[in-house]
């Protein structure tokens, strides 16, 4: 009933926040299933579930020799990894907490924790799944080679980064047009099923065709990712300067609209959701 606020230093409020923002993603990868590792297993399902899908789309139309020379299966999952983190960080992001939320009842809870503790346990799941895929191929199917690991999966952490600004931008609208805001998010998730380039290689696309996928951020993410993965690929038609940039933007633009929802939004708005 009575609270004394109690006046901490930097160092001890970034103690707290990164405490909160722990608990939160702990909260978030529990809310699917009361077991974690449920949570998990069900997301790696899904993207095997994908690769397996893709794998035999592509061995029945003839479409293998259309990839990149080396491991084909490293080419699938190339890009379903980093499509699945971009659309799974976008959806954790539009759905998480808002101002009106019980949860923003306990301080020191706030909707930046809320937004954080949400791309990071999209994060922390996909990069536990794609791991577990990983070294089960490579101990015991293949063992293939990452030509820079470090470069692949600085192109991962790009195509969360996008989700999370884009996302960013979506919930920010969300108090305002939350059914225009859910059916775009559903629709954009959809589109990057094609649009992502999960399927094709930017180099060996036409003009008029490569004009219709150089907008999105995540076709950019993926073209690199397979230029660090493969020592025989080089993109000449993606840039990863291209989805910074647009991330930045969206980041900034959804931040200043998260501020103004947040100082406008009321309960009669969320009942609307």
């Amino acid at each position: 009933m009575f609270y004394k606020p109690r006046k901490e230093s930097g160092i001890s409020a970034a103690f707290t926040i990164a405490e909160l923002i722990y608990h939160s993603i702990a909260r978030k990868i529990r809310k699917t299933h009361s077991h974690a590792v449920m949570s998990i297993v069900v997301n790696l399902l899904q993207m095997v579930i994908f690769v397996l899908a893709f794998y035999i789309m592509f061995s029945l139309l003839g479409l293998r020799s259309a990839a990149v020379r080396g491991d084909f299966l490293l080419y699938l999952m190339s890009g379903i990894f980093l499509y699945m983190t971009h659309s799974k960080t976008l959806g954790a992001v539009v759905g998480s907490e808002g101002p009106t939320s019980p949860m923003m009842l306990h301080a020191p809870m706030n909707t930046i924790i809320a937004i954080l503790s949400s791309a990071l346990s999209a994060l922390y799941i996909q990069v536990l799944s794609l791991s577990l895929i990983l070294f089960v191929y490579y101990v015991g199917f293949k063992h293939f080679v990452i030509e820079d690991p470090a470069g692949a999966f600085g192109m991962l952490l790009l195509a969360w980064f996008a989700g999370l600004a884009i996302g960013m931008v979506l919930l920010a609208l969300k108090p305002w047009f939350p059914t225009a805001v859910n059916m775009i998010t559903l629709v954009y998730q959809r589109a990057n099923m094609i649009a992502s380039g999960k399927m094709f290689l930017a180099n060996s696309l036409p003009t008029f065709m490569l004009n219709m996928f150089d907008w999105n951020p995540l076709f950019h993410c993926i073209d690199q990712a397979r230029g660090f993965t493969f020592i025989n690929y080089v993109p000449r038609n993606s840039s990863i300067t291209y989805p910074l940039i647009i991330s930045l933007s969206f980041l900034m633009i959804g931040l200043m609209g998260e501020f103004y929802a947040r100082k406008n939004t009321s309960i009669s708005l969320s009942a609307r959701r």
